[in-house]
């Protein structure tokens, strides 16, 4: 894979949501799941632009595992696996 986030945008590998219940109870696709709002961050841009012509500094990493808003940022496919682009305003917390 081969992408390069703009400005201060994250490319997130959002955490795989369970499709079994703790009680064994395979959930199916039709199920209204709620969205979860973590994952791995894989590429981080290079940070927003200031007015004054310098660059923010990006606060999360490549690994970090981040808590974003739910319905924040747009899903992306890329060779096949799903992923999240975010705007690091929209990153909540580092999960350590």
């Amino acid at each position: 894979m081969n992408i390069k986030p703009l400005g201060d945008h994250i490319l997130v590998r959002p955490k795989k949501e369970k499709e079994v219940t703790a009680s064994g109870i395979v959930l199916p696709d039709t199920v209204d799941k709620e969205k979860k709002a973590e994952g791995e961050v894989i590429a981080i841009g290079p940070g927003k632009v200031l007015e004054n012509g310098t660059r923010s500094q990006m606060e999360v990493a490549v690994g970090n595992i981040v808590l974003y808003k739910k319905w924040g940022g747009d899903e992306v496919e890329v060779d096949g696996e799903e992923f999240k682009i975010v705007s690091q305003e929209d990153v909540l917390a580092i999960i350590q």
